[in-house]
């Protein structure tokens, strides 16, 4: 494509520009382990909206398709390259616009880390609540492009209720800015959240503008141990049904407190079947809350019940949690010989009162597939993660692993749930959305896309 790759160095210069293979490897996929992956024609890394136009009207002129990428850090294969594509990597665009301490809202460029946005605010006494495992990593617009969650999610909820305006270049080059910067407003059609979770699919982020919230006041934690993960669903469920709301509410099971504490030990319980992390943040009434979260776990049959003893044992614990995935990728690695073993990473929610019958139909399922899957997630609002540990080298693996996938993902719909909680759709469930939604929301999602993207310029073979 050497037309296209001189009108992009004409625009945004040669430096912005990448065409080395080896460089072009590091930019053929994200996180998502078993997704394919196609070699762009380029990459190209804008500074400014005015560059990004500049590279979208140059490939649509040139019929190349275009993938936006944030940090890379998804697990559904949203950010994976197609062959002939040109990446937009939106990293370079990592510019903190303002903070408006009156207003509470921030206004910041796409390639924002979430961890320095949130450290930024901290200076202002505000918070930016979603917080996705790989916080320290990933970017504002990649959180913004598949509605990422987190751990605080059970209290605060996720990306999209944070996002107030978005700037889009669309697939024509133009630039359109959605939403406001008002506490309230119901103008027209909400087509921040249209774009919130598409994925890159209907036009490319260059600027969020989000809502802030005061920081959360002390908290306090605790930890309960409990003989089976079911035991453990059941105290989420009674949490619930007794009002209570937690600003964290975790499960680990046996697989995950192994690899954790071979990962990096700190003594977690690693005999316990599973584990549920909880924490307060409510100032002088956290210590009565996280009283009444003792009672419920103890008497849902928890075998201990244990409060984190100061703040550091805390962010320990919590910094236990967020090791999860690097931990399994290790176990996996391990498990099978010469380093081939890989995840796949399910990402399922259930109403609350569905996470026994999920947890124990994933038990079973692991054993009709004979197949390792450890459980993770965010259990106070029923949004699991099942590991499901393959071998790479070897295809009966593979398929007995992808059987487990799929088995799961048609357990949580029966079961009322959705086929995914935060991860996204990407390459990994586009045909599980086409089954959720159902013929008309796909025909609708096609509507959308086809309106907004005529040309399947944006992101193609994701979500739909």
């Amino acid at each position: 494509m050497p037309d296209l790759l001189h009108d992009l160095r004409a625009a945004l210069g040669e430096s912005a520009v990448l065409t080395d293979p080896d460089l072009l490897r590091g930019y053929q996929r994200d996180e998502a382990d078993l997704c394919p992956a196609g070699t762009p024609v380029a990459v190209v890394r804008p500074r400014s909206t005015a560059e990004v136009v500049a590279a979208v009207r140059a490939a649509a002129a040139h019929g190349v398709p275009v993938v936006p990428q944030g940090a890379r850090t998804g697990l559904a294969g949203a950010a994976n390259a197609v062959d002939g594509a040109l990446v937009l990597s939106m990293t370079g665009m990592a510019e903190i616009l303002e903070i408006d301490p009156v207003n509470r809202i921030a206004v910041v460029q796409p390639g924002v880390v979430n961890a320095t946005l949130a450290a930024a605010v901290a200076k202002h006494g505000l918070r930016y609540p979603p917080d996705p495992g790989s916080w320290e990593s990933s970017t504002i617009g990649g959180n913004v492009s598949t509605n990422a969650g987190g751990m605080c999610c059970v209290k605060y909820g996720v990306t999209t209720e944070y996002v107030l305006g978005l700037e889009v270049v669309l697939a024509s080059g133009e630039v359109l800015r959605t939403g406001r910067r008002t506490a309230k407003g119901v103008a027209g059609y909400d087509l921040t959240r249209l774009f919130v979770g598409s994925e890159g699919t209907l036009g490319v982020i260059t600027e969020v503008t989000v809502a802030l919230r005061p920081a959360a006041e002390e908290s306090l934690t605790l930890v309960a141990v409990f003989p089976s993960t079911a035991a453990a669903g059941r105290a989420v469920a009674e949490i619930s049904a007794q009002g209570l709301t937690p600003s964290l509410l975790e499960l680990l099971d046996r697989t995950h407190l192994a690899a954790i504490e071979a990962y990096r030990p700190m003594g977690l319980r690693t005999d316990a079947e599973a584990l549920l992390l909880a924490a307060a943040d409510t100032g002088p009434r956290a210590a009565a809350d996280l009283a009444r979260l003792e009672e419920v776990c103890t008497v849902s049959g928890a075998d201990e019940v244990y409060a984190a003893t100061d703040a550091e044992e805390a962010s320990a614990l919590l910094q236990a949690r967020r090791l999860a995935y690097p931990a399994m990728e290790r176990f996996a690695a391990q498990t099978y010989p010469e380093g081939n073993g890989g995840l796949i990473i399910d990402d399922i929610a259930v109403p609350r009162d569905a996470l026994t019958a999920l947890l124990d139909g994933v038990a079973r399922i692991a054993d009709e597939c004979d197949i390792p899957i450890g459980v993770v997630g965010h259990a106070g609002d029923g949004n699991m993660h099942p590991n499901i540990v393959v071998d790479r080298a070897d295809p009966a693996s593979l398929e007995r692993g992808r059987r487990a996938f799929d088995a799961i993902m048609e357990l949580g719909l029966s079961l009322g749930g959705t086929c995914t909680g935060e991860h996204g759709v990407g390459l990994l469930k586009r045909d599980w959305l086409a089954r959720e939604i159902g013929p008309v929301g796909l025909r609708v999602h096609r509507a959308i896309k086809d309106a907004l993207d005529p040309t399947g310029l944006f992101n193609p073979g994701k979500v739909i």
